[in-house]
Formats: structure tokens, C-alpha cells, sequence
């Protein structure tokens, strides 16, 4: 019946018009995301100075009948952490500002220079809708999916559709 009136499933004609991508394409489409990504995530906190208003703090104490003055709250090193906190680029420039006047002698590992063997074990599988373990591929770009209902969610909204 396929093939009279244009009767057939709608899913398969979606899947034959769409694109397939060789795993170098996938590989850039991977790759772009990840840029992007990283450009998103690399900004100042936007709260980092902001200060809670003394007149917003008066409102929620109850007044008592003698007025005293409250005691002076011990600033702990863990307070000018948090007020002085380094974003990663301000980390990054301190470390390679370390390395070039350290001592060549001193073989100190930071950010730049830490690595990793290769894990012995294989890489797991994930959904990349719902975050299960998968079995499938998507056809087209190679994310993996768990379920038909990942996969129509992944089609409707990630596949192809950010990244060209």
C-alpha cells in the first residue's frame, strides 16, 4: 500500500529526508558545540558585587526597647574568599605568571599541565535526552538516544537543527 496514494509512515519518510553525516562531520558538528559552549561559560559572575542594602536588613529585625548596638561579626578567611573569588581566566594568568618566575628545578603541576592516562575501562554509553544508559544511534548525527521517545525528542529539537 506504500507505494498507491502516497500512503506510508510519515516517520520513515522524515528519516529518508534528512541528512546523513560521516564521522568527521560529526566530529566537527562535536566540536563547534563544545566552542560555543565554552565561549558561553566564560564570562564574570554577573553577582558577584552585589551588595545586600542595609535598609532591606532594618525591616526584618524587631526593634527592642533599648536600642544596642549589635556586635561586630569576625570576618573569617573564608568571607574574603568568597568577596575576592578569581574567575578561571584571572586563575589561569596567575598560574602562568607562577610557572615563568618559579623555580625550572620545582616541577609543580597546575591546570595547564595536568594530565591523564586513558581510562582502562570503555566509555559508557548515555542518553543524551534523559541521561539513561543507550543503546541506539541516531542515524543522521550520531547522538546517542535510550528510547523511541528520546529519539523523537532528540529529531524535534537537537538534531541538526543548532549546529550546521
Amino acid at each position: 500500500m506504500a507505494g498507491r496514494g502516497g500512503f506510508g509512515s510519515a516517520r520513515v519518510k522524515e528519516q529518508q529526508a534528512r541528512r546523513v553525516l560521516d564521522s568527521a562531520a560529526r566530529q566537527r558538528r562535536a566540536r563547534k558545540a563544545l566552542e560555543n559552549l565554552e565561549q558561553d561559560n566564560s564570562h564574570d559572575d554577573p553577582h558577584a558585587d552585589l551588595v545586600m542594602s542595609k535598609k532591606a536588613l532594618s525591616l526584618f529585625q524587631e526593634d527592642s526597647p533599648e536600642k544596642q548596638r549589635p556586635k561586630r561579626k569576625v570576618r573569617t578567611a573564608e568571607y574574603y574568599k568568597q568577596r575576592f573569588r578569581k574567575n578561571l581566566d584571572q586563575l589561569l594568568d596567575e598560574e602562568t605568571s607562577y610557572m615563568e618566575e618559579g623555580d625550572p628545578a620545582e616541577e609543580q603541576v597546575g591546570y595547564l599541565a595536568a594530565q591523564v592516562p586513558p581510562s582502562s575501562k570503555a566509555p559508557r554509553s548515555l542518553c543524551a535526552v534523559c541521561g539513561f544508559t543507550s543503546n541506539y544511534n541516531c542515524s543522521v548525527c550520531g547522538t546517542r538516544y535510550c528510547c523511541i521517545r528520546c529519539l523523537e525528542t532528540h529529531q524535534d529539537t537537537r538534531c541538526l537543527k543548532w549546529t550546521a
